[in-house]
């Protein structure tokens, strides 16, 4: 299969791409179109801006994340690189790579000889970068870039559409949980009123009169189990000593 090929198939996989499917998944499915599509890629990793720093979500091949990890710890790389610099980093000779001195060799170490990192970015917002490895050196031509670019934007869509959903599912999942504990609280009202015949007012201040009540009989519970432990405790050192 031609490199066009298995870039057309690629994004047609990416297309077809379920955002329904937990983030994981669906990140993870991302980077392994990367890694099929990019001519001379061994594996590929998402890193997510996460407080204004990138962070590796999923890779395609366990190495990946070694990887990744050790351009974290020391501060240098080409995924930082791309990210600060908003730009398409790429190095055939890690080991003798003098942007990155001290990661180069620990890629090198760790049997990685080429890298290609592209941000991704959706209306000018950074949302992390895309960062493909190969344990060869000269993995990656220019072809490799240009494959590689083409493949980025449409994947920085995927992505952010995929965190969006996710967010506006936790969202849902906090109101119905809001509106179910109103809907208790408001029965809970409902009740008292039938039974007391209180206001809605007079009856809000007799569960809350309630509520707090609770909290206290909880607090003492504790504080008498608490008291009771330590009164075993102190019998059990007692005839230990004995």
């Amino acid at each position: 299969m031609s490199d066009e090929d298995q870039l057309g198939k690629s994004l047609a996989d990416l297309s077809g791409v379920a955002l329904t499917e937990p983030l994981r998944a669906v990140l993870t499915k991302i980077a392994m179109f990367a890694a099929q599509a990019i001519p001379g890629a061994d594996g590929a990793g998402l890193a997510l801006i996460e407080e204004r720093q990138p962070d590796t979500v999923v890779a395609s091949a366990p190495f990946v994340r070694d990887v990744d990890d050790a351009q974290y710890r020391l501060g240098e790389g080409p995924c930082l690189q791309a990210c600060k610099d908003r730009r398409t980093q790429i190095s055939t000779r890690l080991g003798a790579e003098p942007r990155w001195p001290r990661f180069g060799v620990e890629a090198a170490r760790l049997g990685v000889e080429s890298a290609l990192s592209l941000p991704l970015e959706v209306e000018g917002d950074l949302i992390g970068s895309l960062n493909v490895y190969g344990t060869g050196r000269d993995a990656f031509a220019e072809d490799a870039v240009r494959v590689g670019e083409l493949f980025a934007d449409p994947a920085a869509v995927s992505v952010a559409n995929a965190r969006l959903l996710l967010q506006n599912q936790r969202l849902l999942e906090d109101l119905t949980k809001r509106l179910s504990d109103q809907a208790s609280a408001l029965q809970t009202i409902s009740t008292v009123m039938s039974r007391v015949g209180d206001s809605a007012a007079r009856a809000l201040e007799t569960v809350q009169a309630m509520n707090k009540e609770g909290a206290r009989i909880v607090a003492r519970a504790h504080q008498v189990w608490n008291l009771s432990n330590l009164d075993v405790t102190k019998k059990n050192a007692d005839v230990t000593n004995k």
